[in-house]
């Protein structure tokens, strides 16, 4: 069964475009950068369902190594030709791959069928079902959680596929009997093969928008490249199918003025929403407050969740949540339970009277709501932000600026300097030294540091007891949260 091609020809990347395709009698199956979060979770539903699955990784550690060991996949270490031997009866070749790969070089010369990771959700995991997909530049992670979450209490069993762990699943992908599929919808590029995003192939019915800022400048010209690929999304809802809209962002709802398909917008400043949040407090467990709908309130909410682009992201759950005729008793308890994501403002634990923080935030926005919401939640602690610029637009000097105005509401800033600079044009880098200099400027207390090192043993010097220590990075960040929890 062929699927949708997108490929530009062999002369162009290497690859055949006739072989882009999933064949009959498909048994092993083979991922090209397994260890990353979907291709891990993407081998787990391909165990499954049965087939015999081998991957490939440059880099191997926890937690995604864990996990594939406890399916019993060992992942071979590094790229080369004799990976594909012996010969899978079709390939998974992940974002990460580039085509001077040595295995996309064999991949080509043996003239295996091949297909990318979003195009085997779609034939492997997706099929028929009734595709959620959750977008945006912020929030899809957490958005995505809590929708599995709500249809999973609800009893209609949702499959999904997230970029997360959610911490009420303690897993990111799942494969049931349910009408519905929720997916993170990621407008990262395909493959090397097709540059279009992800969320390209995933057959939306119903399209959650968050929002809409310029990122992946890696893959992005500007901002207007970014919007015309939101269009195409767009474009693709079917009739029938449903828009749900942050109206707090005029990006999103200029774009989905011409959809042609319903458009429910939600909203916490707009005060046209038809969704909107109002009412809303915050003690030491909960953030509480109520929903309207057209203005008459619809239900009363306690969330663990807190910030505002928490409670952004949870109207538009609700506004979902009422398509789908779950009722408010079902959905408050659900909201309540919800134990939210893995790195997403995730409390690690205590050390010396320390609270430590983990969260993914690398985006200017990200990191500026982030470290409000936290100071907003701990506002009578000191709040230490320590940040590391690792995705490959924060290494990149687009956000120089942006980042300035980001950590306004922390007593201090630590900021290393980014990894693997190597790989961005000298041109193009991010100054770490610069951006302490310009929150200095701004009298904020901040420091700069050659690595995390020396980071780590400075803030083991500089926090005292009752302090918030907040990590933000999309990576690893050296282990640094976890070192810094252990004392070592």
């Amino acid at each position: 069964m062929s699927i949708a091609m997108q490929v530009r020809g062999p002369s162009d990347v290497g690859l055949y475009p006739e072989l882009n395709m999933v064949p009959k009698g498909v048994h092993h199956i083979h991922l090209m950068g397994i260890c990353g979060t979907g291709m891990a979770s993407l081998a787990g539903i391909l165990k499954e369902e049965g087939f015999l699955v081998t991957g490939s990784d440059r880099d191997i550690y926890p937690p995604m190594s864990d996990f594939l060991e406890s399916l019993a996949i060992t992942p071979m270490k590094g790229y080369a030709a004799d990976n594909l031997n012996p010969r899978p009866d079709l390939v998974v070749v992940g974002n990460v791959i580039t085509r001077d790969n040595p295995e996309a070089i064999e991949l080509s010369r043996l003239k295996l069928p091949y297909i990318s990771f979003p195009q085997a959700l779609r034939y492997f995991a997706i099929r028929e079902k009734k595709t959620i997909v959750v977008c945006g530049t912020h929030g899809k992670t957490t958005t995505s959680s809590l929708v599995a979450w709500v249809l999973n209490r609800a009893g209609m069993d949702p499959g999904f596929m997230i970029g997360g762990i959610p911490k009420n699943f303690q897993k990111n992908f799942n494969i049931d009997k349910g009408p519905y599929f929720v997916i993170e919808g990621d407008e990262y590029d395909t493959a090397f093969f097709d540059k279009g995003p992800k969320f390209l192939h995933y057959r939306p019915w119903i399209t959650i928008i968050t929002s809409i800022e310029f990122d992946h400048a890696d893959i992005y010209r500007d901002f207007d490249h970014v919007v015309s690929n939101f269009r195409r999304l767009i474009g693709l809802m079917p009739p029938e199918g449903v828009i749900i809209a942050n109206q707090d962002d005029p990006t999103v709802m200029a774009e989905v003025e011409n959809s042609g398909c319903r458009v429910l917008g939600y909203g916490i400043s707009e005060d046209n929403a038809l969704w909107k949040a109002a009412h809303i407090s915050m003690d030491e467990d909960f953030t509480r407050l109520t929903v309207l709908k057209k203005g008459k309130e619809y239900m009363e909410i306690s969330t663990p969740m807190y910030g505002r682009h928490n409670i952004s992201n949870l109207l538009s759950v609700i506004v979902l949540a009422d398509l789908l005729g779950i009722r408010p008793p079902t959905l408050s308890k659900a909201i309540r339970d919800f134990g939210g994501v893995k790195r997403r403002q995730e409390i690690l634990g205590q050390r010396d009277g320390i609270l430590i923080i983990d969260d993914f935030a690398h985006h200017p926005t990200a990191v500026k709501e982030t470290i409000s919401a936290v100071k907003q939640k701990f506002n009578d602690r000191r709040l230490i932000a320590v940040f590391e610029p690792r995705s490959n637009s924060s290494r990149r000097n687009v956000f120089q600026e942006a980042y300035a105005s980001a950590f306004d509401d922390a007593e201090i800033t630590m900021i290393p300097e980014p990894p693997l600079m190597e790989k961005i044009p000298p041109e193009e880098r991010l100054s770490s030294k610069r951006l302490v200099e310009d929150l200095k400027k701004r009298s904020l207390k901040a420091f700069y540091f050659s690595n995390s090192d020396l980071l780590l043993k400075d803030l083991t010097k500089k926090s005292a007891p009752g302090d918030v220590v907040l990590f933000m990075s999309n990576g690893a960040f050296d282990n640094l949260p976890r070192r810094f929890l252990e004392g070592r």
